[in-house]
């Protein structure tokens, strides 16, 4: 059966689209080009793009049943009729140096892939990884097109604080830290660049549709 798209409130001035499908380069275009369309409604002050997902904060938002009923359908409605939305972004390639004490969980996504360090950084470094979106905390990037072979779950205790520019696994995915917080994924790796600056306009390096390629500086063991 075919998952239909759900529609939550997310307190009393925003609503979350979750759209139905597995995530993949075409459904997350198609979030995109619907995030471009929303932003038009005149009751939407923000479309925020997620992974698999669309934030909406409202100006006017619905304040009953019905309103909300409604938005579901004009959700649903857009959603049947976008389509994927290339965008041709900037290519950034990222130095990292693998391993060492910059990538401390490199033993356990070996432990559970079966592959040597040497594999697990070629696998990693050779894709060009979209940015699907910007979230979780400011400039961080979720991006798409890890080789499964390398995948790794997410670690069952989180660890307290990872620096900025670490580079993680976490399941199917990958992604480099923009600054210094808690993380439950598999940090195997590090690089120098900074990803967000209040100062510069916009603060975030990254945007959605940009390409990232990993560069192996070192290797360490």
């Amino acid at each position: 059966m075919k998952r239909q798209a759900c529609v939550s409130l997310l307190g009393t001035t925003a609503v979350l689209f979750e759209a139905p499908g597995a995530l993949d380069l075409t459904l997350q275009q198609r979030i995109w080009a619907l995030a471009l369309e929303c932003a038009e409604w005149p009751e939407v002050r923000e479309a925020v793009p997620g992974m698999n997902n669309l934030m909406l904060t409202f100006v006017r938002p619905p304040e009953t049943e019905a309103a909300l009923a409604m938005l579901e359908t004009r959700l649903a409605c857009a959603w049947e009729r976008v389509h994927p939305l290339p965008i041709e972004g900037r290519v950034i390639e990222l130095p990292v140096v693998y391993g060492g004490a910059g990538g401390p969980h490199m033993a356990d996504v070996v432990a559970h892939t079966g592959l040597s360090v040497d594999d697990i950084v070629a696998l990693h470094s050779a894709p060009l990884y979209p940015v699907y979106a910007l979230g979780s905390h400011p400039g961080y990037c979720y991006l798409g097109g890890m080789d499964r072979r390398i995948a790794t779950p997410r670690r069952q205790v989180p660890v307290v604080s990872i620096p900025g520019g670490a580079v993680s696994i976490g399941g199917a995915q990958t992604g480099v830290s923009a600054s210094a917080g808690p993380s439950g994924w598999n940090t195997i790796g590090s690089t120098a660049m900074a990803f967000f600056d209040p100062a510069q306009d916009p603060p975030a390096v990254l945007r959605p549709g940009d390409r990232i390629r990993f560069r192996v500086e070192g290797i360490l063991p």
